[in-house]
């Protein structure tokens, strides 16, 4: 690394605000985690996108794993997930592999969620939905989350892991709708919007859920208009957290939002009657994801 970007990252380390600084978690609860998963060759969203609520979750018995192999088919400019080259072929025994550790960790809560796989006929749908039936296997009181891509807006593939029967079903947005394009390679704020209109049409029983990161340079105007868009479309929970730039070849930070603006945006989410709302800067899409 050449000397004027180790400078660079210490200069944006130290423009870090302090509540941006928090301990990462007991090393102990993570060291139990990044061993079982390693050991079955699987991954977690939480340790590829260095979450930094990792040790808190695990703590609590929630973990988010990433299907379907570490790379992305695209290339959000935000997003720390592996891109750039071809993705790897699927893992026959990855959804076995996701229910040993679930049962090993004694997991309650658990996320599913997956680069995107573009080069798949559905997406990867029928991934998600052989690894929710074989978790339900082994661990049938598990509560199971999905996070997935748009799958281009495809009707099918959503079917396919509505009719699953998530405990809720998470499309992020990401951004305002002024921002998908250098935000969002590849994504439409529209086709998101989409995503989550058609899992309410498919069945309204099962929650829908959306995250936005803030610090691209939206304005609090263009955020609450996201918030009435995904309500319109009866987005029933909300997480909204700060963008961290992962490195010098991400996009980097328009502007650090403070505790004092989450906490008012969080107030207008409910108001707006989103039933569940997570606002913080360290808030990420899977933060105390269960609700009791």
């Amino acid at each position: 690394m050449t000397s004027s970007k180790q400078a660079s990252i210490k200069s944006e380390i130290a423009a870090m605000p302090a509540w941006l600084r928090r301990p990462i978690g007991k090393a102990s609860e993570i060291s139990t985690v990044q061993r079982i998963v390693k050991q079955r060759q699987i991954h977690t969203i939480c340790e590829e996108g260095r979450c930094p609520n990792r040790g808190e979750c695990y703590s609590q018995k929630t973990a988010s794993f990433l299907l379907m192999g570490p790379t992305c088919t695209r290339s959000c400019a935000f997003c720390q997930v592996d891109k750039g080259h071809a993705p790897m072929p699927l893992d026959p025994d990855e959804p076995q592999k996701v229910a040993r550790a679930v049962e090993l960790l004694g997991l309650r809560y658990v996320v599913l969620t997956s680069v995107a796989r573009d080069d798949l006929s559905d997406g990867g749908a029928s991934w998600f939905v052989k690894t929710m039936e074989t978790i339900r296997q082994v661990n049938q009181d598990t509560q199971i989350e999905v996070l997935t891509p748009d799958f281009y807006g495809e009707i099918q593939p959503i079917k396919i892991i509505t009719l699953a029967k998530p405990a809720c079903y998470n499309h992020n947005i990401e951004t305002v709708g002024r921002l998908q394009g250098p935000v969002r390679r590849g994504a439409k704020y529209n086709r998101s919007l989409r995503v989550l209109q058609l899992v309410k049409e498919i069945d309204s029983t099962i929650p829908t859920k959306s995250g936005l990161m803030l610090g691209h340079g939206e304005t609090v105007e263009e955020v609450i208009e996201t918030m009435k868009d995904l309500r319109n479309v009866k987005c029933d929970r909300l997480t909204i957290g700060q963008y961290m730039r992962p490195s010098l070849q991400h996009l980097p930070v328009q502007k650090y939002w403070t505790p004092e603006e989450f906490e008012e945006l969080g107030t207008i989410a409910s108001n707006l009657g989103f039933s569940h709302v997570r606002s913080g800067p360290l808030v990420r899409s899977s933060y105390h994801a269960a609700v009791e």
